[in-house]
């Protein structure tokens, strides 16, 4: 099997993982990224207040996301991109926890979906001082992106994880998990309807 993978990065509204404000996307395909998307969104109702804290993070203001697509409208993009890869996200916990909640607050179904996480990879390849996303990415020579864009991150996870399979011998992201005994685990789909009452 090749090193296939989506990696993804949200950026959020508030403290509440449902209020997604920023999704990036990128493809990898054998290794080499060869597909890249990210956009703004407007968080689900109810958990689209914007707080000081995250703003001064990612930079993105209400007035930015006030014509953005809501979570129900832009998932159908998501869903696709991503099709079925494992999704790669550093702190991945993080990241699924938004796609699952923006998901819940919004009562929309979510396939099955397979997660690995780069802080973990990270942690059994490198020695660092600290595997923050900005100081893993330049101990794999991906310098200078702009952190807590969406996109960037996403990009600059996918560069840590094709480092490190290149690093372990590893010929895809199963093997590679296994090679660093990390975990791939599989989240439960969402149905719609199991939210409709709610």
């Amino acid at each position: 099997m090749p090193l296939d993978f989506t990696a993804i990065d949200f950026e959020t509204a508030n403290s509440s993982s449902a209020s997604a404000c920023s999704v990036g996307l990128v493809r990898v395909r054998n290794g080499e990224v060869v597909a890249s998307a990210g956009w703004l969104i407007r968080p689900p109702a109810g958990h689209d207040r914007f707080f000081d804290i995250n703003v001064s993070i990612h930079g993105i203001t209400p007035d930015r996301v006030r014509s953005a697509a809501t979570w129900r409208e832009q998932l159908p993009d998501l869903l696709a991109f991503i099709g079925d890869d494992v999704l790669v996200a550093h702190n991945a916990g993080f990241d699924v926890a938004v796609l699952r909640r923006a998901c819940e607050a919004t009562a929309a179904a979510l396939p099955a979906i397979r997660s690995l996480c780069s802080v973990q990879l990270a942690r059994k390849t490198y020695q660092l001082d600290s595997y923050r996303l900005p100081l893993v990415a330049a101990a794999v020579g991906f310098l200078d992106f702009a952190h807590h864009d969406a996109l960037a991150d996403a990009l600059a996870c996918a560069h840590i994880v094709i480092d490190a399979a290149g690093r372990a011998g590893a010929s895809d992201v199963v093997e590679l998990a296994m090679l660093l005994g990390v975990r791939i685990p599989e989240h439960d789909a969402l149905v719609a309807a199991e939210f409709a009452t709610a």
